[in-house]
């Protein structure tokens, strides 16, 4: 361009350096890049312009082109509050190089459109009008009269390179079209009536306006909200259900933030409630397990708790009225008598590590009763000592009971209690006859012996490797549905969140909520959660593990997957929907090697059989 305009028109004030700038084409302004359209103006007047100024200053700097002075220094400003949403500024007044000092200043001053200030040229007698900022985002404009409105807008008239480097009367015309557009866009019929306004925006009011323009369309911060992860989600606990919030808590406990953490906790206790629904005895009782991790001399966990008699009842009513547990139970009387069915007459003997009251036993012995083929079955159990809380004299009780039971149906009954160790386990001291069909039963209860976790014995592998040693026909195992065992603290807390709340959901099916056995259920539930969350080491006794695991487990051990028949699931299914039992939640899915037992959705246990 000839008359200089491209430097200039688009930036406030003056600028030296020109030739500079031009061959490095970076230092240029990228109008591509919406935050380098923001220029700090300097508190100069900003006046309004008709078209014949605009004339008289472009003859200004033809006659100062024509002297060998050239006023198309630029220099990009420094942008100190970069803005994604600026619009360009535009200041028409014209630099003045050292190189031009000896022109004369009524040269300067001859159009009575142009004077100085601050040794400076500017505009006087109009200013422009401002116009609407529009976001270019489908936003709407907001008017130059609106209250957050401090800035001004103006158009994009910067050429582009090819355009600069055009010369002559095409380049002049496309200018002066350019002043046309300019004059349509910024003035209206009521100019004359605002020709002695002046329009001032410091580099502050600049800042302001920015600052509230992005306000209008973004999420204000806090200052304070950002210290951790932790207390950013404290702040807003409306947003968070109970069980993401103790996640949330078992994060901070995990980091070390214990202040954080009794927070989360503090707020979360007033929402949980035993007596009230599944998700609030959830919150209740896992508050009370993440209190125990965080401080476990003030609040114990419980350890020795799970070997008392009261723990032993509510279990005992657990596999009692939860379907997944007797079901669970049923899965493995009846892989037993698959085991047995070629044998005429029938001698099946039992060894069971943790029989409990020996519940689980009644089925099988009507079972057994309901073989008309057989001539006098008989069934013996053996148990131990060492594997059941209460010692021998409880044991004695339980054997009198399912004796008591087998005679009512015709069935012989041997009941045996030993005080063995796991490294003594031999047919002998089994006392197994010939002709005896040996069946082993894990149901719930490899989950509570130590594994090479725990201790370098491993007692786990080592039990399992025993007991294969006996060659039995089968061995149920039936257990938990929980990764427990080696999955770190956080894991747990997961798994414990997920599978006691759909435990206890479960049991508003079964157990009215005023129930008082239901009371003793969820207590010992409670102390299961507490100890699978709190504790590590030798005192974490509930070490559960999904059934991937104890398949990888049993393999190593030596044992083959017995599947069992479909005839299993679909007796099982079939109880299940009998009766009161009856219920849509709860499910009954046979799976390669094993039947999973779960509700809505989760597995909860799982029995499988293997030779």
């Amino acid at each position: 361009m000839s008359s200089g305009f491209s430097g200039d028109f688009f930036t406030a004030g003056g600028f030296t350096g020109r030739s500079t700038a031009m061959n490095n084409p970076q230092s240029l302004y990228n109008l591509a890049d919406p935050a380098s359209r923001i220029h700090h103006r300097r508190p100069d007047l900003i006046g309004k312009r008709s078209l014949a100024e605009f004339q008289t200053q472009h003859q200004l700097f033809q006659q100062q082109q024509a002297l060998g002075l050239y006023l198309r220094n630029v220099k990009p400003r420094t942008n100190q509050n970069p803005s994604p949403i600026c619009p360009l500024s535009a200041d028409f007044s014209a630099s003045v190089s050292p190189d031009i000092s000896s022109i004369s200043s009524t040269s300067v001053s001859s159009s009575p459109a142009i004077s100085t200030r601050y040794g400076r040229p500017i505009l006087q007698q109009q200013q422009i009008r401002p116009q609407p900022i529009n976001f270019g985002n489908g936003g709407s404009a907001i008017p130059f009269n609106h209250p957050n409105f401090s800035g001004v807008s103006y158009p994009n008239l910067l050429p582009s390179r090819g355009v600069n480097r055009e010369t002559g009367e095409e380049s002049e015309k496309k200018m002066m079209n350019r002043l046309h557009e300019l004059e349509k866009q910024l003035f209206d019929d009521n100019e004359e009536e605002e020709e002695d306004a002046i329009s001032v925006v410091t580099n502050s009011e600049w800042s302001e306006t920015i600052q509230n323009l992005i306000g209008s369309t973004q999420k204000p911060i806090s200052p304070t909200s950002s210290s951790s992860s932790c207390s950013s989600s404290s702040a807003s606990p409306q947003t968070l259900s109970p069980k993401q919030s103790l996640i949330e808590a078992a994060t901070a406990i995990c980091e070390g933030k214990t202040e954080v953490a009794s927070e989360i906790l503090t707020r979360l206790n007033q929402l949980g409630n035993i007596r009230g629904t599944a998700e609030q005895r959830l919150t209740a009782y896992m508050v009370s397990a993440l209190r125990s991790r965080m401080y476990p001399m003030e609040h114990p966990p419980p350890v020795a708790e799970l070997y008392s008699k009261e723990h032993a009842i509510s279990t005992q009513l657990l596999y009692k009225f939860s379907p997944c547990f007797k079901l669970g139970f049923m899965a493995a009387n009846l892989a037993i008598l698959e085991a047995t069915s070629d044998q005429r007459p029938c001698k099946l003997h039992v060894v069971d590590f943790d029989i409990g009251q020996g519940c689980q036993y009644v089925h099988l012995i009507h079972a057994l009763a309901a073989r008309k083929a057989d001539n006098f079955p008989s069934l013996k159990i053996t148990t131990f000592t060492d594997f059941v809380n209460g010692g021998e004299e409880k044991l004695k009780l339980v054997g009198d009971e399912l004796k008591t039971r087998a005679n009512e149906v015709g069935i012989r009954f041997n009941f045996n209690v030993l005080s063995l160790k796991t490294t003594d386990l031999s047919l002998e001291r089994l006392g197994v006859e010939e002709n005896e069909v040996l069946a082993v039963n894990f149901a719930f209860r490899l989950y509570k012996v130590p594994d090479e976790s725990v201790t370098t014995e491993n007692l786990r592998d080592e039990l399992l490797r025993r007991v294969r040693g006996l060659s039995p026909a089968v061995v149920t195992v039936v257990e938990q549905e929980m990764n427990a065992n080696t999955a770190p603290f956080m894991a747990r807390v997961t798994e414990a969140c997920g599978y006691y709340g759909a435990l206890f959901d479960s049991l508003d099916a079964t157990v009215l909520r005023d129930n008082p056995e239901r009371v003793r259920i969820e207590e010992g539930l409670s102390r299961k959660a507490a100890n699978s969350v709190a504790c590590e080491g030798r005192d974490r006794i509930e070490r559960c593990e999904v059934f991937g695991k104890w398949r990888a487990r049993m393999g190593m051990a030596g044992f083959n997957p017995k599947p069992l028949s479909p005839l299993v699931s679909d007796s099982l299914r079939t109880l299940l929907n009998s009766g009161t039992c009856g219920n849509p939640g709860f499910t009954v899915k046979e799976e390669t090697g094993r039947v999973c037992f779960g509700w809505m959705g989760r597995t909860l246990t799982v029995a499988s059989a293997w030779r």
